[in-house]
């Protein structure tokens, strides 16, 4: 008899899940957890960034303020106070995950788990622990490039425990969190210059509004540097970093922040020892059941590399738990996920691009909405959203909507289930605004 009928190393989004569903199906589960119960998203990620994105649109909404009537004589900022309340709200959401759990009778080992065969773990301390199924959800790290000097910079997830917001930080990446992050020091009085290896920004975006993201930031200020490398970092004597550049000038800075990707946490896990295969940059191989090489190991979340999304973690971990332990099959639909960048201003998208509608289906139409939101007229702001709706010609069915601009990402939920439904463009245009909003335009185009 086995220890346990499931043992889940990591309990982020995706093994939290799958641990509460296995137990509520009567399976008897431990999760192995090395660091804190919630993973990436909860501990120095999704959440802890999305505070840090309300926290940093103040520093516009108290500017425009005084045209709605508001007379705020000072505009003072206390990154303590920020940092300090967003830290202590991660710590009570861990509580609530890892009560989550403890209600579920699931057991929490708080040691780091190494895979040692198809069904048995060893834990840190020595502990020898079998199981029926072993779950790995240990998630993926930032990844930090091999330059001399690399020592000196951080990452995202050293961001929430700055001392001092810095007052000129460089960003090296081209994805959604190094764009994040722009906008977020920004706003908070951080001269900003974001370095990107290549010319193109935020890949599987609609290129429209990236492009419109683009032009917004670099009115606000924020630099881009473009095709541009770093061969070393230097620290010099009162604290700054030197950066020298290829294919642009050397840039010094206060702080230097890399994004330029996520590695799957796989060194180390004992995956290649007991035979479970790897691939590209050590992300683990899995069917369309989470099924990796060995039968009685499974995988989900940011350690298979499939799609680095929270929801679809939480989802794999559903359906991996339904499955196996709930006798209810269950597969995750990969098609039509919606996504968003917490930009200033964010972007949000779900369904095909221009260019991949264009590539797939031939003839398309498109239709675009490129106003100012009525706040930010009355603000004076000049800051235009960008509404695109993809349609197939031939169905006049609608396969992709992009969106830049306050609340996008609010409004996009809504459209996604309208793309995932088939809904045409008919039935858009059938559809009664609701005025004055920014989302009638969804309704609107013509």
């Amino acid at each position: 008899m086995a220890d346990f009928d499931l043992f889940v190393i990591g309990a982020g989004s995706g093994g939290v899940r799958a641990s509460r569903i296995a137990a509520g199906h009567g399976a008897k589960v431990a999760v192995a957890e090395e660091y804190r119960v919630g993973g990436t998203c909860v501990i120095r990620g999704c959440v802890p960034k999305k505070l840090l994105v309300y926290g940093s649109q103040f520093a516009e909404d108290i500017n425009d303020a005084a045209m709605f009537g508001w007379d705020i004589p000072t505009k003072k900022f206390s990154w303590p106070v920020l940092r300090d309340n967003v830290l202590a709200e991660v710590t009570r959401i861990e509580g609530a995950y890892t009560d989550t759990l403890t209600n579920h009778e699931v057991e929490i080992i708080r040691e780091r788990a190494v895979i040692t065969g198809p069904n048995s773990v060893q834990l840190a301390s020595g502990r020898k622990v079998t199981a029926g199924k072993i779950l790995i959800a240990t998630g993926a790290r930032p990844q930090m490039p091999d330059i001399p000097g690399i020592e000196h910079a951080i990452t995202s997830n050293e961001t929430f425990h700055l001392e001092d917001i810095p007052k000129r930080i460089v960003i090296v990446g081209g994805g959604y969190i190094a764009n994040e992050f722009a906008g977020i020091f920004h706003e908070l009085g951080s001269s900003v210059t974001l370095v990107n290896r290549t010319d193109v920004l935020l890949r599987g975006y609609d290129q429209q509004v990236v492009d419109r993201l683009i032009q917004i930031s670099v009115r606000k200020g924020i630099d881009f540097k473009f095709n541009s490398t770093i061969d070393r970092i230097e620290k010099l004597a009162d604290g700054r970093l030197k950066i020298a550049m290829t294919g642009c000038d050397d840039i010094e800075a206060d702080q230097l922040l890399m994004a330029v990707g996520r590695l799957p946490n796989t060194q180390g896990l004992g995956c290649e020892e007991a035979g479970v295969e790897l691939g590209d940059h050590g992300a683990v191989k899995v069917d369309e059941d989470n099924r990796t090489s060995v039968e009685s190991i499974f995988a989900v979340g940011d350690v298979t590399n499939r799609v680095q999304l929270t929801p679809v973690a939480i989802r794999e971990g559903q359906a991996f738990a339904d499955t196996f332990f709930g006798n209810i099959p269950a597969r995750v639909d990969y098609n039509c996920i919606p996504a968003a960048v917490f930009s200033h201003p964010p972007i949000a998208s779900v369904g095909l691009t221009e260019g991949q509608a264009r590539e797939r289906l031939g003839v398309v139409k498109t239709y675009t909405s490129d106003f100012r939101a009525m706040k930010n007229v009355l603000a004076g702001r000049n800051e235009r959203s960008l509404y695109k709706l993809v349609v197939d010609e031939g169905s006049d069915r609608i396969v992709g909507v992009h969106m830049i601009g306050p609340d996008a990402p609010e409004i996009l939920q809504a459209a996604a289930i309208a793309v995932r439904g088939k809904l045409t463009k008919a039935d858009f245009d059938a559809t009664v605004a609701l005025h004055p909003t920014m989302a009638e335009e969804l309704v609107l185009m013509r």
